[in-house]
């Protein structure tokens, strides 16, 4: 269990400097977790290497839903890509699609080449392929650094032995990156039985926002209505008892 590398999964500036706070030693910046993480924003890039010391990998993603993308918003992925890169990104984390779920392999390739030498992501993309060693050997012929896998199942503790052969299968080639279910409680177990050297997970805190609470029959939102008089934040605390267990 020594020296296993923990990244957090962060939806804003604040969450990174909880996640540091910690002890992360590194993280994934997104907007928007509620859709499964979307592209954050230059500013808080910004804001976020002015604190922390630790690599910030900034997420691609212009909307919800799969990741078979038009034209359009490809053009609106590389030109994100190069301004978070001019803001002090790390590294990119992106997952490009064909209608039939295997890898857009052109568009990798543009994304990998758009990084400039930086690490790059593949991000669950990879849980939804037909194949996942037909689609581990195209990113590692395209250069991509790790891919993020839940070893394509709902929750990393369903797939541990999938993980293991992922990672057996990968080698030197290609890193691969469990995420998706890891607690204080199960993170041991994790690493004991695929051997993993680093993991991904998400773990937030409930804070109050009482500025809504004149008019609660308003509602900002869409169909969903989650509660408005709260929001959530990194809770570096359990952030920092998982590190004890890294450690």
């Amino acid at each position: 269990m020594s020296n296993v590398l923990l990244e957090v999964c962060c939806g804003s500036a604040d969450d990174v400097i909880e996640a540091w706070k910690g002890g992360a030693n590194r993280v994934e910046l997104n907007s928007n977790l509620f859709q499964g993480g979307l592209t954050p924003t230059a500013g808080c890039l910004e804001v976020v290497k002015e604190v922390v010391d630790i690599p910030v990998m900034t997420m691609l993603r212009p909307r919800g839903g799969g990741f078979c993308y038009t034209d359009v918003e490809f053009k609106t992925i590389l030109k994100d890509a190069k301004i978070l890169l001019n803001h002090g990104s790390d590294g990119l984390v992106f997952g490009f699609l064909h209608e039939d779920g295997t890898v857009d392999i052109e568009r990798t390739r543009a994304a990998v080449e758009a990084a400039e030498g930086k690490p790059t992501v593949f991000h669950r993309a990879l849980d939804v392929t037909p194949d996942w060693k037909r689609a581990l050997e195209s990113l590692i012929k395209l250069g991509v650094t790790r891919v993020l896998t839940s070893g394509q199942a709902s929750d990393v503790f369903f797939a541990l032995e999938t993980i293991r052969d992922m990672i057996q299968f990968a080698g030197d080639a290609i890193e691969i990156l469990p995420g998706a279910g890891i607690t204080l409680e199960n993170v041991s177990r994790v690493v004991e039985i695929t051997g993993t050297k680093q993991v991904h997970l998400a773990r937030h805190k409930s804070m109050p926002d009482p500025s809504v609470n004149n008019n609660r029959s308003i509602y900002f939102g869409g169909a969903l209505y989650p509660p408005e008089d709260r929001y959530d934040v990194t809770d570096g605390a359990y952030i920092a008892a998982v590190c004890g267990k890294l450690r």
